[in-house]
Formats: C-alpha cells, structure tokens, sequence
C-alpha cells in the first residue's frame, strides 16, 4: 500500500470494497489493520463471481445490476457530504473493478485515483526476476482468451504475464503457453507478497488448486541488457559458412519476410519465428534489421550467393538448429523461399521449410499510392542476371498488351542503366503516354519518396535499385488527395 493511499483510507468516513459472498474480501484484509472503529464500511457483494445466474440478462446483465446499485449507494454518502474511499487490490485502473464505479460516478463527483502495485509487479518482485529489459515488449493478456489467440499473442511476445486464471481457465492458458512454445520458462505466481503467496513452475501447478488471484508469468528472457556488467555477449559467426557439430536431432528453416522496412511491417508469425530462431541466415543489411537475441547466431552473406545461403541454412537445420533465413519484404516474391526450396528439393534434404510471407514492396508502394493493383496486374522483375533480357522483353509485351497493370522489381541498379527505359518504350506502344507510373522508392525508411507521373515522363535516371514502379492499366485513374498530392487508383470493374 502506498503512503498516499494509507492517508486517504485512514481519513475517509466510509470505506467501500468489493467482496466475494461468504468470503472475507481480499481488498478489505489488505487495509483493515489502518482502520478506525467510526468509519463506516459499505461492502459491495458480488451477485456473481465465476459461476452460473439465472438472471435474465445472463452474467454481463447481473453485473451490470450490480455495479448500478451499488454506485447508488456510494453516491447517497456522497451526497450526504461523507468521503468515500473505494478499496481495489492491485491498481484500481488495471483490470480493477473500480472502474465501473468510476464511469457510473466521476461525471458527477470528484473522483481520485490512487494509483497501488500492480499483481504483474509484485509476481516479478517475488520471483526475483526483471519483467523487460532494455527494448524488449512487455504482454500482459487476460486468461479469459481463447487458447488459439493467448497463443498466438505469447508467440510474439518477448515477456508476458496472463492474468485472471482461476480453475476455469487455468489448463487453457497452460495449454497457450506449451503451444507457443515459452511453457519451460513461465511461472506461476499466486497472491504475490502476502503470506499465502506461492511461486512454482508452470508445468508443476495442479490446475484444481489455482485461486482466480493468481497468474503466469513469462519475464524476460535476456540474462542482461547492453548496460549490465553480466550481460551474455550475443554469438556473432564470423566465418560465413560455420556450422556448428551434429546434435543428433534434426532442426528446421523458416524463410521470413521481413516486410519493406522497419519493426512495423513485420508480422506477428514472422517475430515469432525470428525470435524462435538460433541462427539467422540471411543479407548482411537483412540479418541487421533484426532485433539481435543473446545467443543467437547470425550469419552476414553477400546478395549475390543465394544458392550457398540455402545449403547452408540447410546444413544448419541438419545439424540440429532452429534456422530463420531472413528476406526484405515477401520471402516467396523474388527472394530466399524459391532458393531454399530449390536448395532442399536438389539435395533431398529431410529439413523441414516453412515460409513465413511478409508484406510485399509492391503492396506497399501500392498503398502509399493509393490503390493502383485493385483490379488484375502481374509482377516483373527487370533484372537480367537470373534470366535473360529477351525473355523480360516478352513478358513486358505481353503485359502491355494485356492491359494488366504492371509491378516492376529490380528496376535498375548502377550496372545495370537500360531496363528502365526500354521498358518504357515497350509500354508506350500500347499505352497511352499520360498512364499514370508510381515511382516508390525506400518505403517504410527514412528517405521515403513517392511520385505519381506520366509514362511518357518517366526519367530511368531517377530509378535506382531500392525503386519500385507500378505502371497503371489504361483504367488506372489518378485523383486530387486533400493534401493537394495526387492518388491513383485503377477500378475494379473493367469496361464492356
């Protein structure tokens, strides 16, 4: 309890608090040693806890019933010019039930909140272990979830705590940690710092013994951050193609797209399997937008040795290891997935390959454009080192003649000048000069830069490897956005 709200409850004349029927009331116990004989206790009995009512309105509608009542009755002290103080374990606007008192009652009363310690801060008082560190993301869920989403949430989750177990929802949330693999590292923590506190392992807990105060916790998982003198230094592999002995136990691939740029375009499932992962394959400027983990191993190759990268990721899971080969945007849109698989397939690997998918550079030049994909459109990639520029020049005639909007990878690059521009010229025998072109370049990064202009104006000396161009359709519309910049679109329904 703080000192601030030692004073309030010692001073207020009524003192209210939630309680269970037939119970003592948790709340109450916790201040009842500060309390004076004269002030008035108003107990606020729940119709309701974890079991079953036959009121018309099922749980939710008891509840309410209650919360109403019971908001009358603290308001006729109100107005009777008597201060009332609302008793919450934990704190009151963390999954308090002082809330509901407070959206019935502060509209017209003057209401302050104290502030308590949270059941999350005490459990990870009483295990002795910090909850975050550093840059790392703190998840706290209710146990209430279903099972598939707690799981999918703890997946992605560097440290966590689910809270409101009880036996009704103890073994689903059990069940989420063990499917997202982070069981062998969770906690069970009950009625933190008082005298019936009890910590044990997830895994040892009798799912009929756990009150509803009580939780899980997941801290984390870092044995120090960059500022401590114990910290783990992270594994960095120096040689390119190391692979460390054989386990006897056969690991796994996952090919993962990273998305265009930045933490914010990746995926719930592809952090998971970053965060899963002991070893990163991948591009050096790849590997490095990953958020490193103590201990993982991280592997930094040229651009232009896909194939080794895929044997050697193999190689790796061969040898036991949780392998996470990395891809800016969409692992399967030309990049690693193709070249793993192909890697696996010629070598009859008995690895297993996932593929993780990732937002597109095309989706995402699409969306900062507008909606220039929104009706039929293919994918091409100019660059003629993996095939040749006759066979591109074909497809991009048969594109244009097919009047599809066209999303071209690879533009160019400081070897390679030509492509841009006679791509354009094939375009321009069957398009109309003014075609609306997207020019997106570094999406999702700092130099951002996105143009709309006509095909006819399309300068190949402004292209350049991180460039991605969308050529509209002869549908393909541009429009005045409110900012003044323009927008395109290319409509869903095609002409007769």
């Amino acid at each position: 309890m703080t000192l601030k709200a030692h004073r309030l409850i010692t001073s207020a004349p009524v003192i209210a608090y939630p309680v269970k029927k037939g119970a003592p009331g948790v709340a109450i116990t916790i201040a009842a040693p500060y309390l004076r004989p004269e002030q008035i206790r108003l107990p606020m009995e729940y119709p309701v806890t974890t079991g079953e009512t036959d009121h018309p309105g099922g749980y939710d509608g008891a509840l309410a019933e209650f919360y109403d009542s019971t908001a009358a009755e603290i308001a006729a002290h109100l107005d009777a010019g008597r201060d009332v103080a609302v008793l919450c374990e934990g704190d009151p606007f963390f999954y308090g039930s002082y809330m509901y008192w407070h959206e019935r009652l502060a509209d017209r009363y003057r209401a302050e909140v104290v502030p308590g310690v949270t059941s999350v801060s005490g459990a990870s008082a009483v295990l002795g272990r910090p909850l975050v560190q550093h840059d790392e993301v703190l998840t706290i869920l209710p146990g209430t979830l279903p099972p598939d989403v707690l799981a999918a949430r703890l997946r992605t989750a560097d440290a966590a705590a689910v809270i409101k177990l009880g036996r009704r929802h103890f073994g689903h949330v059990r069940e989420a940690f063990e499917d997202a693999d982070a069981a062998g590292r969770a906690w069970y923590v009950e009625r933190a710092t008082t005298d019936r506190q009890r910590v044990a392992p997830l895994s040892e807990v009798d799912a009929g013994s756990v009150p509803y105060f009580s939780l899980v916790i997941a801290p984390s998982p870092s044995p120090g951050t960059p500022f401590a003198t114990n910290r783990t230094p992270d594994t960095v592999v120096t040689e390119e193609y190391a692979v460390p002995a054989p386990t006897g136990v056969l690991g796994s691939v996952d090919v993962v797209g990273l998305g265009p740029a930045g933490p914010a375009w990746l995926t719930p499932e592809a952090h998971a399997a970053l965060a899963a992962a002991d070893d990163l394959v991948g591009y050096g400027p790849y590997v490095a937008r990953v958020q490193p983990r103590p201990g993982q191993r991280r592997h930094m190759t040229d651009n232009r040795v896909e194939a080794e990268r895929a044997r050697h990721a193999l190689a790796l899971a061969e040898a036991g290891a949780r392998v996470a080969v990395v891809s800016s945007g969409d692992a399967g849109v030309f990049a690693m997935a193709s070249a793993v698989l192909e890697a696996a397939d010629e070598t009859k690997s008995p690895v297993p390959v996932r593929v993780v998918p990732g937002l597109s550079a095309m989706q995402a030049v699409a969306s900062r454009a507008g909606a220039p994909l929104g009706h039929d459109f293919c994918v091409i990639s100019l660059s003629d080192r993996l095939k040749p520029w006759d066979v591109i020049a074909r497809r991009l005639t048969a594109a244009a003649s097919a009047d599809l909007a066209v999303a071209l990878y690879n533009p160019a690059s400081k070897e390679r000048r030509h492509q841009v521009a006679d791509a354009r010229d094939l375009f321009l025998a069957y398009r109309d000069p003014a075609t609306p072109v997207v020019v997106g370049r570094d999406v999702g990064g700092p130099t951002e830069a996105v143009r709309i202009v006509p095909l006819g104006e399309l300068d190949p000396e402004t292209v350049d490897m991180r460039t991605l161009l969308i050529v509209g359709a002869s549908t393909t519309r541009t429009y005045p956005r409110p900012d003044g910049s323009l927008g395109v679109y290319t409509p869903r329904r095609y002409p007769a």
